[in-house]
């Protein structure tokens, strides 16, 4: 146990205490697993259950619901799904209070999270979010809710903590967990000779909506690419949670020979890819951090987008170039997610060795910008003097 504990804080680790955990998507589940893991080892006794997927099970968290049945994108998506939403919501604040919790530790997700955070602080559970939600692009109305309903949040992007300092936010910068991914962090591959065949990857997304609005389209553009070079290798990464066959159904229906990566190769595709096409969203960071040049795409329903052109503050969607501060890889979104957009846009990456050395130089340098390996430690000491303040 870590020094200084001591009180009901300390006695509470020793016999047990409980912790709810919310991870709604697959990076949340990803990175939440870490930080079950370390909590685990620094207070054995603590229990952990809540929302999660097949990592945070392996990792000892009790599943009381499955994250993919929270793995809906966009505002009139979300709408039908409501009801099942809330009653989810029940469940949690109910066994919340039937395991007498003492601390929620909330991952993104903050259309539901943040909801869920108010519920809980309510019932006298303290509460430490981490993964920021985007209200530096989203306006000022839920850093209002997150002053109120958060006690301490855990950010990891560097710029958010002064954002949040001058807010009234207690606050700290934990770095990003991708920095503790060793397969994606590891040396990218020697460039290839001139002339020699190129690889590009498919990234769509890793839920079903992503999939259906980006997939065949890129399928599309790699047809187009692939005829202008017929020694053009394809592979396609597939997210944790993605219904395999649908995906394989997909490919098989688009004619082409593409390898479908399962997601323990996914780093492994990105460090070898000579260019990606990547659906916005953390993807679009890990492909940075493998230094793949790449071209993100994103298509919503087209009222849910706009609501989010009339919400939205910042002129970039894909975190890359968000971290960056400005444009180093292409963003097509919408109407300009079709084969031929995606295909012009990407193929500079594919023909022009220099372009894509300088791009991948620059998004290794993305990298540099978020922070030092150690977040899952940190956000699970955090937990933890959480704990003994109860």
């Amino acid at each position: 146990m870590p020094p200084g504990l001591s009180g009901r804080g300390s006695a509470m680790m020793r016999q047990g205490a409980s912790v709810l955990l919310v991870a709604a998507e697959a990076s949340a589940d990803l990175h939440g697993a870490k930080v079950v893991r370390r909590l685990r080892e620094l207070a054995p006794a603590v229990s952990v259950y809540g929302v999660g997927g097949t990592r945070l099970a392996e990792a000892g968290m009790e599943i009381v619901h499955d994250a993919r049945d929270f793995a809906v994108v966009g505002f009139v998506e979300v709408i039908r799904h409501v009801p099942r939403f809330a009653a989810a919501m029940g469940d949690l604040v109910r066994a919340a209070a039937d395991r007498s919790t003492p601390l929620a530790v909330l991952i993104d997700y903050p259309g539901f999270n943040l909801r869920l955070a108010g519920r809980l602080r309510d019932a006298g559970v303290r509460v430490l979010y981490y993964v920021s939600p985007q209200v530096w692009a989203w306006g000022e109305g839920r850093v209002r809710q997150i002053a109120e309903r958060v006690d301490r949040m855990a950010v990891v992007f560097e710029f958010e903590r002064e954002f949040y300092r001058r807010r009234g936010v207690e606050v700290e910068f934990v770095g990003h967990p991708l920095l503790e991914e060793p397969g994606l962090c590891a040396p990218r591959r020697a460039p290839r000779s001139p002339g020699s065949p190129r690889l590009l990857g498919l990234l769509p997304g890793s839920r079903r909506q992503e999939i259906e609005r980006h997939l065949p389209a890129m399928l599309g553009a790699a047809e187009i690419l692939a005829r202008e070079a017929p020694g053009l290798s394809l592979a396609l990464g597939r997210a944790p949670g993605v219904d395999a066959e649908r995906v394989e159904a997909m490919v098989k229906a688009s004619g082409l020979r593409v390898d479908v990566a399962d997601p323990e190769r996914a780093y492994d595709l990105m460090r070898r890819a000579d260019a990606l096409l990547v659906s916005s969203g953390t993807a679009t960071l890990e492909a940075a951090c493998a230094g793949a040049p790449m071209v993100i795409a994103y298509r919503m329903a087209p009222l849910s987008y706009a609501i989010a052109r009339s919400l939205v503050r910042t002129r970039h969607i894909g975190l890359v170039n968000l971290v960056a501060g400005e444009e180093i890889v292409p963003e097509l979104v919408q109407g300009q997610v079709t084969p031929r957009r995606l295909a012009e846009a990407v193929r500079p990456f594919l023909t022009d060795d220099a372009l894509a050395g300088r791009v991948s130089e620059r998004l290794l340098g993305v990298r540099s910008r978020l922070g030092t390996p150690g977040a899952s430690d940190r956000v699970a000491r955090m937990a933890l003097e959480m704990l003994r303040g109860v």
